[in-house]
């Protein structure tokens, strides 16, 4: 069986849920000031940062993600950097984080990116976050908004789509991060392709059994779980163990949406089963048919809220 990549390792740190770092980190990428480390994976740092000529009264809007040292040797870490770069940067999308500039043909790596408000889908999640019908279906079709430009516009899945690579600001806004799982349909190229790659709990059957399975479908799946973890609150399959998690998506069959939220319309029932079909030829649809759909339900239940 091909080696699985889970993202459950890389565990991220962030500013206000973790104890404060102890002083303010201060270097230098290229042209950039690197202000505070605010998060931690085990692949990358991240930094709050600002143009290396700016006053420090400057604003800080922006991002930078640093390989750390031990990788920069390994060559699957270095391709997985360059890939995020590359797509990030030839991407133009408002639901796909931006890279401005970064450098990845010698240490140190480094890519630059706006300064994102709000907190990933995940750390919302874990503050007992219920977001309502009309809240999740908004949620859900920026996010397939955002596959859609991948595809448009580099051929290109996401490859890790989950709550923690879902960033939401305060108004509601949905930003996809993290593309270093990115890839082409099919793609069968670099050490990327040697092993299975994505989350357990959110990786599509096909891609556990080949890893050249990456397909729209294959994104539509885990889109599919994140959508059913929004609407009850966890995802269809849960497991401590990798194997058990692999058979489920495999061969599990996903309890009915509607036997955990028996108030939720049949249509919404649909496309939630539709997306978590084993089959990806079954499950697969167009990005413009699923948007279309789930707009269409946006308006069906959306409410206006009473007045105080």
């Amino acid at each position: 069986m091909p080696t699985m990549v889970s993202d459950s390792t890389r565990l991220v740190k962030v500013v206000g849920e973790q104890p404060p770092l102890r002083r303010k980190l201060v270097g230098r990428a290229g042209p950039w000031q690197l202000v505070r480390q605010v998060a931690e994976t085990n692949l990358a740092r991240l930094y709050t940062a600002r143009p290396a000529d700016a006053s420090e009264s400057q604003p800080v809007a922006y991002m930078v993600k640093m390989l750390r040292k031990e990788w920069w040797r390994d060559t699957a870490a270095i391709e997985m950097f360059r890939r995020e770069v590359m797509v990030g940067s030839k991407v133009s999308h408002p639901h796909v984080v931006p890279i401005l500039s970064a450098n990845v043909r010698q240490p140190p790596f480094y890519a630059t990116m706006p300064l994102l408000e709000g907190t990933t889908l995940r750390q919302r999640l874990d503050t007992g976050w219920k977001p309502t019908l009309s809240e999740v279906l908004w949620v859900v079709r920026q996010m397939a908004e955002g596959l859609a430009g991948l595809n448009d516009s580099v051929r290109m899945v996401h490859g890790d789509i989950k709550p923690e690579n879902v960033m939401l600001s305060s108004t509601g806004h949905v930003t996809l991060i993290d593309l270093g799982f990115a890839r082409g349909e099919g793609d069968d190229h670099g050490n990327l392709a040697k092993g299975v790659m994505g989350s357990f709990t959110y990786i599509a059957p096909e891609v556990v059994t080949s890893a050249y399975s990456a397909s729209i479908a294959s994104d539509q799946y885990s889109l599919g779980v994140v959508m059913y973890e929004l609407l009850s609150g966890r995802p269809p399959f849960t497991s401590q163990d990798p194997a058990e998690l692999i058979a489920l998506h495999r061969g599990g069959k996903a309890p009915c949406i509607r036997s955990v939220c028996p108030e939720l319309p049949k249509p919404v029932a649909s496309i939630v089963h539709t997306l978590l079909g084993k089959d990806p030829l079954r499950r697969g649809m167009s990005y413009r048919e699923l948007i279309e759909r789930l707009v269409r339900l946006e308006i069906d239940t959306f409410v206006i809220p009473k007045s105080a």
